[in-house]
């Protein structure tokens, strides 16, 4: 098959600043893409890069639209290398979108979303909304501001979060292997001594990308389950920290992973147990990352995609750059 091909990156503000252990991210930028097919079927895609993550940088995916030219081939868009994942992305799922194939339905219903709180004190303040408007899992960033401080806030948390609600502690490996022994205790003791009505579903990436065996090891000595994420940010590190033993939580961001196509023949095989993340993208590559969500999910968690409340109305911004497109 063959396809015109066009691209238009975008910059997209958020409407609060998003604070990690990574730092501050203030802008989403990426690029989109349209593919149209010899039928004159258009397929959309968006590769949105996360360069601190594991993914290619923005520059790095530009460079290789540009070098494309104005008609593309699906060889090409199989031929796409593993170190510009994002790219892999964002042109499979617009060829799915154009082919509209039994890869590419509306996302199952039955999905649930958790929402993302801010860091810090701020969290008290906001997950009442969230909970308002449906959400009753929730992620909350930590690794962030001293421990102690932190600690002090998750008291408070647990104390006031429902019943029944579920929380996600994200330290975006930002933790020191004393910290996250720290935190793993602290949930594991709060589980034991008191009757919580909520979950402490698990401690995301808590350590490091290099430092594997260290969450292996904490892994299998507490019972607060630690889910990985930046250490499988592309398919290859999900591969390779499979081979070496996680059978634990694996958090997926399909926007960086890598082919869609290589991604299902992975999950497929080896029914790992997937939580399907956001990586703030526009409407265009979450409904793809959600239909594989709903495609793969094995546990029915829920899809870390509660996160529009961090930008601005989207549908304007959209049809804007849609015109320019």
């Amino acid at each position: 098959m063959h396809y015109q091909f066009k691209f238009r990156p975008y910059r997209r503000r958020f409407g609060r600043s998003l604070t990690t252990s990574h730092g501050i991210w203030d802008t989403r930028e990426g690029i989109i893409l349209c593919l149209t097919d010899e039928t004159l079927k258009v397929g959309l895609g968006e590769i949105a890069p996360i360069s601190w993550f594991g993914s290619e940088t923005l520059e790095q995916a530009l460079d290789f639209c540009r070098q494309l030219p104005a008609e593309i081939t699906d060889e090409i868009i199989f031929s796409i290398p593993d170190d510009l994942p994002a790219c892999q992305f964002g042109f499979e799922s617009a060829r799915e979108m154009g082919s509209g194939g039994d890869n590419f339905i509306t996302p199952n219903s039955s999905l649930f979303y958790s929402a993302l709180l801010p860091a810090g004190e701020a969290a008290l303040n906001q997950w009442e909304t969230l909970w308002q408007q449906g959400y009753h899992t929730f992620k909350w960033k930590i690794g962030v501001y001293a421990i102690a401080d932190e600690l002090e806030i998750f008291e408070s948390l647990i104390d006031t979060l429902p019943a029944f609600t579920k929380l996600r502690l994200d330290a975006n490996g930002g933790l020191s292997y004393e910290e996250a022994k720290l935190w793993l205790w602290t949930c594991d003791n709060l589980k034991a001594n008191r009757e919580l009505a909520l979950e402490i579903e698990f401690i995301e990436q808590p350590l490091p990308v290099e430092q594997f065996k260290g969450m292996l090891e904490l892994s299998m000595s507490y019972k607060t389950a630690i889910a990985l994420d930046e250490s499988v940010a592309t398919l290859g590190q999900l591969a390779a920290c499979y081979q070496q033993g996680w059978r634990g939580i694996f958090v997926i961001k399909p926007g960086i992973i890598g082919s869609p196509s290589r991604l299902r023949k992975f999950c497929q095989q080896h029914k790992i147990d997937a939580v399907f993340s956001s990586v703030f993208e526009t409407a265009i590559a979450r409904l793809a990352a959600l239909q594989l969500a709903a495609e793969l999910s094995q546990k029915n968690r829920a899809v870390g995609f509660g996160i529009n409340h961090f930008f601005e109305e989207e549908e304007t911004w959209f049809q804007n750059l849609w015109n320019d497109l």
